[in-house]
């Protein structure tokens, strides 16, 4: 009943007309969202069944990176007809037997309604059309195209074609609230949320060779405890001097080395902020190491524990970094292009506010996902439910030759397939049963595994002409991971919890 509850809260946030939840924390932050995983990831599931459904819309999200709100429908759907079976009598383990058998069919079924895409570096349709029907759900669904196209470029710019691999970490999102959606933009660089740390310096550094340190702009501190008597002036001074002399003798070795741009993870005071500035070395301060880890990739630059190991082979290099304001706000970022080693590239995202900001980046980190998808495997398969209607029907087919009780559960299994394409007929506001039944029937008399809900009321239910489609194995990830779980809380018998059995 639990994960029921669960799968129905989400099914209305299903398809390019579904709902959005509006979730507030403890703590009183507001997250507007449909997207499946985020949706169970802020509601704090207790119950021990439904947390089942949680982790596999998150193991969907990790894998495919879309799909989740599909998965948890399809395994609430697959539990309904489980309970249905159960009240007649059958055992558990023969119904997640004849699901497994069903499962393996849609599966076989799926390969062969699938379709080729072509696409290379010049020819980026096909992506863009895929990315675009990911993003048709989601609250930026107004600027689908630019966003999908921002998508595609930010994958292309970091994907080996020829080895069918994406590095995702060399793609960065960075959001900022205020400008519009459409002032969304991908940049062929690094973007950090940082400034120079004297208004005094240089907004702009062309080539630039960069010095990464790990290492904080100041004297060094002994680890034990430790008590300095001053006395007299001349002590004092004394003391001074050797501070200074650290100082200028770090700008020295950064200067030294070659470097006209330091960056580093620590702070430095106003003491090295002033003699950084006199010796014309502009620096930014507080880059956290995650950061500075992709800077250092990117830049070909090494990470310098110590001002004694700085050389010049171990500075980055790129071609301009610049400090960028937006607006009337003093908020300030700088952007590093032009990177030596790498094609990495930041995504930087604009909105109203900070929600529609954190929603963009979800959806655009979904659309990314299903490019990577589509790079890996170029097969998609149809959406608008037409491909779980003819799966359903190669399901309802194999079941009547099927001997024995399974045959029930493989019925089921159709029927459970069913629940996607009434739910997005719902959720569009039209009639779920006459749809479902007619793209059936049609389905059958044209032999034609295209046909689904118009849920965008375009007059045609050929889901090619709408351009609506998935990659295969996003498709043929959720049917596994919700059977999978499904038999799974099928085969449970009792719930024990600590402490409470005697």
């Amino acid at each position: 009943m639990a994960a029921r509850s669960v799968s129905n809260l989400l099914r209305t946030s299903l398809g390019p007309k579904g709902m959005d939840k509006m979730l507030v924390s403890s703590d009183g932050d507001v997250t507007i969202t449909n997207d499946g995983a985020t949706i169970l990831q802020k509601m704090e599931v207790e119950h021990q069944v439904a947390k089942l459904l949680v982790d596999l819309s998150k193991s969907q999200d990790n894998e495919i990176g879309d799909g989740t709100t599909g998965v948890t429908v399809l395994a609430g759907a697959l539990l309904e007809q489980a309970e249905r079976l159960l009240d007649r009598g059958l055992h558990p383990v023969r119904i997640a037997e004849g699901f497994e058998l069903a499962s393996e069919v849609a599966l076989k079924h799926l390969a062969t309604i699938s379709d080729k895409v072509e696409f290379s570096k010049e020819n980026t349709v096909p992506l863009v059309d895929t990315a675009i029907t990911t993003l048709s759900s989601k609250i930026i669904n107004i600027y689908k195209r630019k966003m999908a196209e921002i998508a595609v470029n930010a994958v292309l710019s970091v994907a080996d074609l020829d080895n069918h691999d994406v590095n995702f970490d060399m793609i960065k999102m960075e959001g900022k609230p205020g400008g519009r959606l459409e002032d969304t933009e991908l940049i062929k660089g690094i973007v950090i949320d940082k400034e120079f740390s004297h208004p005094q310096m240089p907004k702009e550094i062309k080539d630039a060779k960069i010095c990464i340190l790990t290492c904080p702009f100041e004297p060094p501190k002994p680890k034990t405890k430790h008590k300095l008597d001053i006395t007299s002036k001349e002590a004092y001074d004394k003391l001074y001097l050797r501070e200074q002399e650290y100082f200028t003798t770090m700008v020295k070795q950064c200067k030294d080395s070659g470097a006209n741009l330091v960056i580093c993870q620590w702070g430095f005071d106003d003491e090295a902020n002033h003699l950084l500035l006199q010796n014309e070395l502009p620096a930014v301060r507080w880059v956290g190491g995650v950061e500075l880890e992709l800077i250092a990739i990117a830049t070909g630059g090494r990470i310098v524990p110590r001002f004694q190991e700085l050389t010049s082979d171990k500075l980055g290099k790129a071609g301009l970094v610049r400090e960028v304001s937006f607006g009337t706000t003093k908020e300030k970022m700088l952007v590093i292009e032009d990177c030596a080693c790498s094609n990495a590239v930041t995504v930087l995202i604009r909105g109203g506010n900070k929600m529609i900001v954190e929603e963009a980046k979800r959806s655009l980190h979904d659309a990314m996902c299903v490019v990577r998808n589509l790079i890996r495997d170029n097969r998609v398969v149809y959406g608008g439910g037409s491909a779980e209607i003819s799966c359903a029907l190669a399901v309802s087919s194999y079941a009547d030759t099927v001997p024995g009780i399974e045959q029930y559960a493989i019925r089921a299994f159709a029927d459970a397939l069913e629940d996607i394409p009434m739910a997005l007929a719902e959720n569009a506001g039209l009639s779920p049963i006459n749809e479902v039944t007619t793209i059936k029937a049609r389905q059958l008399s044209e032999n034609n595994p295209r046909l689904g809900v118009d849920c965008n009321q375009l007059g045609s239910n050929d889901m090619k002409e709408h351009l609506v489609f998935e990659t295969l194995i996003g498709k043929q990830q959720q049917l596994q991971l919700a059977t999978q779980v499904v038999k799974m809380i099928l085969k449970i018998d009792d719930v024990i919890m600590f402490g409470s059995y005697n």
